[in-house]
């Protein structure tokens, strides 16, 4: 295995112990959808974002945008590790007076591109943000994180449509692709299978990876570099509840905070596989 994959194993897994300690000391936020995408938020903020901690405002900076906004302990852990804030100010999750909302409020944080949390609107923010970077002949590239069951929402599709009409080669949806939402799973909720055509059909680039591959992350965004005159969508299969194993594909730890029990018997688990 290269250096390169193995410094990303290692801070994927280092995210996902963070995210479960805030979510215990806090006892409250969204496990399941957080440990889901550590994979790919590791690979974005430690090998593929161009972006400045020291500058967060930085104008050329690529943007990210988590349009699943209730998975904000994710990213709260990859900001921090990246140095934008404290990494101690984790353990204020949700705490009042915290900067650390239990939605991302880019008023509070240092390094966020948006506030969010309505589900659905995060693409509609991303369009508007690729359409500036390109009237402003700038080469930022903007990501947009999804989550399966937020492709219900049709405010997503009357953005894929824009995105595809204004050829946004810029602008990069991530589907979080796990099959679970808050009240159950996907296919029985509301079946949105294939979503891959279905984005195809709306002028997307749809690049299929496992979520949890290091090197198809990887590949992934080198070839979304290659692809012009059109959006980018990287649809990501996915585990809810990644790395922990009671808590993997199971609903219920969609918004539950670990009990002292639960808490000690994940973070050894990701220990264990930290040392693997």
């Amino acid at each position: 295995m290269s250096d390169r994959i193995s410094y990303l194993k290692i801070k994927a897994n280092e995210i996902r112990r963070k995210v479960v300690t805030m979510i215990y000391n806090s006892q409250s936020g969204h496990p399941g959808g957080s440990l889901s995408l550590a994979d790919i938020i590791a690979v974005l903020y430690f090998d593929e974002l161009r972006i400045d901690p020291q500058n967060p405002k930085w104008h050329a900076r690529d943007r990210v945008i988590l349009s699943k906004g209730h998975a904000c302990p994710v990213l709260y852990a990859a900001l921090a590790m990246r140095g934008y804030f404290d990494v101690e100010i984790l353990d204020t999750l949700r705490k009042f007076e915290s900067i650390l909302q239990g939605h991302p409020d880019m008023n509070k944080v240092p390094g966020l591109d948006i506030t969010t949390g309505s589900l659905g609107q995060g693409l509609s923010v991303g369009v508007g943000m690729a359409l500036g970077a390109k009237a402003d002949e700038l080469d930022s590239r903007i990501f947009v994180l999804l989550g399966d069951g937020e492709n219900n929402e049709g405010q997503v599709w009357e953005a894929a449509m824009s995105a595809a009409k204004y050829k946004l080669d810029n602008l990069t949806a991530i589907v979080d692709n796990n099959g679970l939402q808050n009240d159950g799973f996907c296919s029985e909720i509301m079946p949105m299978e294939p979503l891959d055509k279905k984005w195809e059909a709306f002028g997307w680039e749809v690049i299929k990876i496992d979520g949890h591959s290091i090197p198809e992350i990887l590949d992934a965004f080198a070839l979304m570099k290659t692809i012009k005159g059109k959006p980018v969508c990287i649809l990501a299969k996915t585990v809810k509840g990644k790395g922990v194993s009671f808590m993997e594909n199971v609903c219920s730890w969609h918004g539950t905070a670990p009990d002292t029990e639960q808490y000690r018997a994940a973070i050894e688990e990701l220990e264990r596989e930290c040392c693997v």
